[in-house]
């Protein structure tokens, strides 16, 4: 294996190189957390391997186990982990170094469904069920994207908060019909188990709230409807309260790293689709723009500058891809660092 790398290029300086050993290292760290079959890792698990991330590059990790996220009421993460015989986790990473330029944190969320059977509803297993290891993608994103943040010591305070669980139809399952009360008192109404990443993905960003956040971006293979219409190509993203600068920094720093944005619109109208006669929203929209309502639906548990990702066409590949490989390609981390360093 190769064990020296030597650049011959006086416009690439030691920083340079040291940024992107880290950037490459972080990749590949997600990568194997995505590629790790669900009969390892747990939610339980997937929190320690936060840990063994936060005690090399320091950075603060703290975990809420099942008896914590009960005293918390976050419903939407007992709801789906229900038909599990393993418990949930809320994992909170934190690198706050004492010369941080932001005053507000960014925050970092990301879905951790360790495995994902789509529970009650439950999914065919050919090209869907037989991948769904990779469900936890967008956890590995931001986990290792604070990780390589720390390991460059950028001057920025930043959070990573991850639900995690497994998705399964055993035990006493949530079902489609079902009612259940959120982190924030939200009502919602269950049509179909198998969108069961907004619902944990709500009472984070309900948590997220606490930090006052200057910006809070999440990420997450939350949808089919994200796949079909861009294909593994790029990101689809929408937002709220972001301002129109922040956006083209985004923007340009999915094209500096080929993790391309491509941003959906959020227009009112969409939060229609998902209300519901018996509760204060239905945590699916029906056939159209399925990962418009599913943002919409993240929306409604946010009131800060906030960016939603929807990986799930890009977090893991079937076929090779160039300088990403085949299965787990660590999207998202590259993106994320690259905005980091641009902010700090």
């Amino acid at each position: 294996s190769v064990r020296t790398i030597l650049i011959n290029d006086a416009a690439v300086s030691r920083r340079d190189a040291e940024l992107l050993q880290i950037g490459v290292d972080a990749v590949c760290r997600a990568r194997d957390l995505v590629n790790e079959p669900q009969s390892y890792l747990t939610a339980e698990l997937l929190a320690d391997e936060f840990k063994k991330l936060g005690k090399e590059a320091g950075f603060s990790v703290t975990v809420f186990d099942k008896k914590k996220i009960t005293e918390l009421k976050m419903g939407g993460i007992l709801a789906v982990n229900k038909g599990s015989v393993h418990p949930p986790a809320f994992s909170i990473m934190e690198w706050k170094p004492a010369n941080a330029k932001n005053k507000k944190p960014i925050v970092l969320v990301g879905k951790g469904v360790v495995y994902d059977t789509g529970g009650l509803s439950l999914k065919p297993t050919l090209t869907s069920m037989d991948y769904m290891k990779c469900d936890m993608a967008g956890s590995a994103a931001v986990s290792c994207a604070i990780y390589a943040a720390a390991k460059a010591k950028l001057p920025l305070h930043v959070i990573a908060l991850v639900p995690s669980t497994d998705n399964r139809p055993g035990g006493d399952a949530y079902a489609p019909g079902d009612v259940i009360t959120m982190y924030d008192k939200t009502s919602v109404e269950v049509l179909n188990t198998d969108a069961e990443g907004r619902l944990i993905l709500a009472d984070a960003l309900s948590w997220a709230k606490q930090y006052k956040p200057e910006l809070v971006l999440d990420f997450a293979t939350l949808t089919g409807a994200a796949s079909a219409a861009i294909g593994p190509y790029g990101m689809v993203c929408m937002g709220n309260k972001v301002d129109k600068s922040t956006v083209e920094a985004l923007k340009e720093s999915g094209n500096n790293v080929y993790e391309r944005l491509a941003e959906f619109p959020f227009w009112d109208e969409y939060s229609e689709l998902i209300k519901s006669d018996i509760a204060d929203l239905k945590n699916i929209g029906g056939s159209s723009a399925g990962a418009i309502t599913a943002g919409k639906f993240l929306q409604h548990f946010t009131d800060y500058p906030w960016f939603h990702f929807d990986i799930a066409g890009v977090g893991f590949l079937h076929n090779p891809d160039s300088y990403r490989g085949k299965n787990a390609s660590g999207y998202g981390v590259r993106f994320i660092f690259d905005y980091l360093k641009k902010v700090s």
